[in-house]
């Protein structure tokens, strides 16, 4: 029977099953305790940031984030439109509306000139602008050297969006630690995974410190139960915990793998007409998906074509993120638009990039690929 190659499956070995005993053994199982703690200084310590808070998922880390910075009704977020939805939902959790923006189609992050227009039209007219969320696309900084600037101008804070890209940079920058604050995610695809988890990053320490009063139902530091707000269940485990310290360990390694899958599918494509790797020129990404466009008038195939060949062969493939202001839940949001996300969610393809792809496996996805495209060009496959 074939098993099939799936699109960023978890990668856990040995090292996570120890620390996971060694945790279990030390009678730390729930809800907090010495490798939360840890954890949570390792990732410090590698986004280069003064402090971080471990918490239950991105979702959450960007909810808190948004609390931190002050987003509450009546206020406007802006949030790329080429995003995974939980971007825009953390917004609508404060009661603050998001407005999106179109994307760079060279990168899939966002336009950088685009949003300068849509915040200074937005702060005319007497909006309060309470943040900017851009997000680092398949693990592809933003280019903060242009963004910065406009927000700083503003006094608009930023709210990064790494739930894609820890382990990548910006001008040697880590992701992560660039504006107020930063969230990063370990699902269970991501480049490291806690199974499921995430994490506000800051070198805020007030904001770190009411994030993480938050995430534990806002309990008030008394021998009983005292409560004088609403809170969050959103502390992450001891034991997800540990399994985080053990893929942090390996996140080099994994970042290596995925760069060395995104130069063979860029091999294998340079030579095919109207295809090309999205964000292939960014060498300070961590790779985590590999995502391909295509223009069917000059390659004489669709994407959707590719997609439905792996299929058949049992490898995961999926569309780039459907644009925010596309889904019904958002149907009738504002926002500032070029067509740039629409074209790439119509247009683009996202390959098999995990690293515990064996060579077995990545052998097996390139010849698939290399037959659809010799059965459409007449070619001998590469």
């Amino acid at each position: 029977m074939t098993r099939t190659i799936h699109l960023s499956p978890p990668d856990v070995g040995p090292l996570e099953e120890s620390y996971l005993i060694a945790a279990l053994r030390s009678g730390w199982v729930a809800p907090v305790g010495p490798d939360l703690a840890a954890f949570e200084r390792e990732v410090a310590a590698r986004v280069g940031t003064a402090g971080a808070v471990a918490v239950s998922s991105g979702t959450a880390a960007l909810h808190l984030a948004l609390l931190g910075v002050g987003a509450g009704a009546g206020d406007v977020v802006v949030v790329p439109t080429l995003t995974f939805i939980a971007t825009a939902n953390a917004v609508r959790y404060t009661g603050a509306r998001p407005v999106f923006v179109d994307c760079d189609p060279r990168t899939g992050n966002l336009d950088v000139a685009l949003t300068a227009e849509l915040l200074h039209d937005l702060v005319r007219r007497g909006e309060r602008v309470r943040a900017v969320v851009p997000v680092d696309m398949f693990g592809s900084c933003v280019d903060y050297t242009a963004l910065l600037p406009i927000c700083a101008e503003l006094g608009i804070p930023v709210v990064e969006d790494a739930a894609e890209a820890l382990g990548a940079r910006h001008g040697g920058q880590p992701a992560g630690s660039f504006g107020r604050v930063g969230a990063l995610s370990f699902n269970g695809n991501k480049i490291i995974t806690t199974s499921g988890g995430g994490m506000l990053v800051s070198d805020d320490q007030v904001l770190l410190d009411r994030a993480r009063h938050l995430a534990t139902q806002a309990r008030e530091p008394v021998p009983h139960y005292e409560h004088r707000e609403t809170g969050y269940n959103y502390r992450l485990s001891n034991l997800l915990a540990a399994l985080g310290r053990a893929q942090l360990l390996r996140l080099d390694g994994m970042i290596g793998r995925r760069r060395d899958l995104r130069d063979r599918y860029a091999k294998l494509f340079a030579a095919v007409p109207g295809v090309r790797v999205l964000g292939e020129e960014d060498d300070e990404s961590n790779c985590w998906l590999t995502s391909i466009v295509v223009n069917p008038g000059q390659a004489g195939w669709h994407a959707t074509d590719l997609a439905a060949h792996l299929a058949r062969h049992d490898i995961e493939t999926r569309p780039v993120w459907k644009p925010m202001h596309l889904q019904p839940v958002f149907g009738a949001a504002e926002g500032r638009f070029t067509g740039a996300a629409e074209q790439l969610f119509r247009d683009g393809l996202t390959l098999p990039s995990g690293s515990a792809m064996d060579t077995g496996q990545v052998a097996q996805v390139l010849t698939v690929i290399g037959a659809f495209l010799a059965e459409r060009t007449g070619a001998s496959p590469a």
